[in-house]
């Protein structure tokens, strides 16, 4: 049952957020228009998308407390290095770790590694800050902030749901429920290899 409820919630927030994006482009106003970059960030690179979905997967495979505190850490921590970049404080090997973190992240959901929440959290977190980094650095100078701020974090909110979303689909196939998020985190692990191979 909260496995459909988080669908739909799923859905209907990709389908408010598609309806207000035209209507965005054309007010034109700063507050807007920092949104709207903003929430176009992690959903635009896909080294942001992966890694953010596959924080949600990983959550709702660990269960229990971290399927929200793992996500939730994620969030909080990208702030903090979007605060960074912003400050102008330099942070090294930026994309290289965001990089490695689509890799990391996928071999952890294929290998189902049973991680305590705490681990979990200071894994994700510790990615979390390189990804907040760049959208920090990423940030258009003519937007508001706190604008751009939420925009990606509502981005970053929608991945980690689709991310858990999925992972509750995987527990639920009774006959693949070990082989699918094996398949799942191989194919972003390899998908994480080659923008590591690209850099």
């Amino acid at each position: 049952m909260l496995h459909r409820r988080l669908f739909w919630s799923v859905a209907a927030s990709i389908c408010a957020l598609s309806s207000a994006l035209p209507a965005s482009a054309h007010v034109g106003h700063g507050d807007v228009d920092g949104f709207t970059h903003g929430l176009m960030h992690p959903i635009g690179g896909l080294d942001h998308f992966l890694a953010m979905t596959a924080v949600g997967m990983l959550a709702a495979l660990l269960g229990r407390r971290a399927i929200w505190i793992v996500p939730l850490s994620f969030m909080l921590t990208m702030v903090v290095g979007a605060a960074l970049a912003i400050g102008q404080v330099e942070l090294p090997f930026v994309e290289l770790a965001i990089a490695m973190s689509v890799v990391v992240l996928g071999l952890a959901v294929a290998l189902q590694v049973p991680l305590p929440t705490i681990a979990a959290v200071g894994l994700v977190g510790f990615f979390a800050l390189f990804h907040g980094y760049a959208h920090g650095a990423e940030m258009p100078m003519n937007v508001s902030g706190a604008s751009y701020a939420a925009g990606f974090l509502a981005a970053t909110a929608l991945l980690h749901l689709a991310g858990i979303a999925i992972g509750f689909a995987f527990k639920r196939t009774q006959d693949m429920r070990d082989v699918i998020p094996r398949i799942a985190g191989c194919a972003i692990a390899v998908a994480g290899v080659f923008l590591v191979a690209g850099i």
